[in-house]
């Protein structure tokens, strides 16, 4: 998290191009988004069983549980030529490298048009409930994707999975019993698919970050060019990362300040 905001500072100052990363998880992570309300919706004795990271995103959005997928983030200034001033229209421009990822796993994908009022009841758990533009095969959410915009930058970054361990996801939630959260869990894999179901076959996170470097390029039509961090850049990730993103205040506490602000 702390290195997709860096990009976004770094090219924010001009000191990088618009940047495409991809990037995996060494342990299950649970992501909430920036302004989530978590208290009353993670179980954090689940969280430690499961020995999961737990992190708040820059961008909005429900949870996601990242662990066997490919994670990818767009950092562009929103003056690009390229980049309509809406959120939905600007979705739908850098889902365009999506749709060609997909095709190059053989996967043909439809966009999520929900209507208004669906689109306003955000569930808690990310995968539930489809965006404007988020990718669907078969009827299911197939991907799902966040954004923010920071003075003049946009940064998107979305979720691919692999496959998903269910269990493991809706033991991180709270509900009043086993029987609501099984049928939350049972509705769930009507909603949601991933790309090993799909095609029945196992993927790597080498595979699919082929797939989707291509897929950019040509849903895009950019040319990609590989981009190396200097020590000193990596030096300011890990000082942002220990400042903010490892940092209680930052994680479990920031809405309770803003309330007590605002209140």
């Amino acid at each position: 998290m702390a290195l997709d905001e860096a990009l976004l500072n770094w090219h924010r100052e001009g000191e990088i191009p618009p940047t495409l990363r991809f990037y995996g998880w060494s342990r299950p992570t649970l992501s909430v988004g920036q302004f989530q309300k978590i208290h009353k919706t993670i179980d954090f004795d689940a969280i430690r069983t499961y020995q999961c990271q737990f992190v708040r995103r820059l961008t909005g959005g429900s949870a996601v549980l990242h662990d066997n997928e490919l994670t990818y983030s767009v950092v562009v200034s929103e003056d690009h030529p390229g980049i309509p001033a809406s959120v939905s229209d600007a979705y739908y421009v850098l889902s365009k490298g999506l749709v060609e990822g997909f095709k190059n796993l053989g996967i043909t994908v439809d966009y999520a048009m929900p209507d208004k009022h669906a689109a306003r009841d955000r569930s808690a758990v990310c995968f539930e409930k489809a965006a404007f533009y988020e990718m669907m095969a078969d009827g299911k959410k197939l991907s799902g994707n966040a954004q923010t915009r920071h003075q003049g930058v946009l940064l998107q970054h979305g979720s691919i999975p692999m496959d998903m361990n269910t269990d493991m996801l809706y033991d991180l939630f709270r509900f009043s019993n086993e029987d609501i959260k099984q049928r939350a869990r049972e509705s769930f894999q009507k909603k949601a698919i991933t790309i090993d179901q799909l095609t029945n076959k196992t993927h790597t996170y080498d595979m699919m970050k082929e797939a989707f470097y291509t897929g950019f390029e040509t849903g895009l039509d950019v040319t990609l060019h590989p981009f190396e961090l200097s020590s000193q850049q990596w030096d300011d990730v890990y000082h942002l990362a220990e400042t903010k993103y490892r940092t209680t205040d930052w994680n479990y506490h920031r809405l309770r300040k803003e309330s007590v602000k605002h209140g």
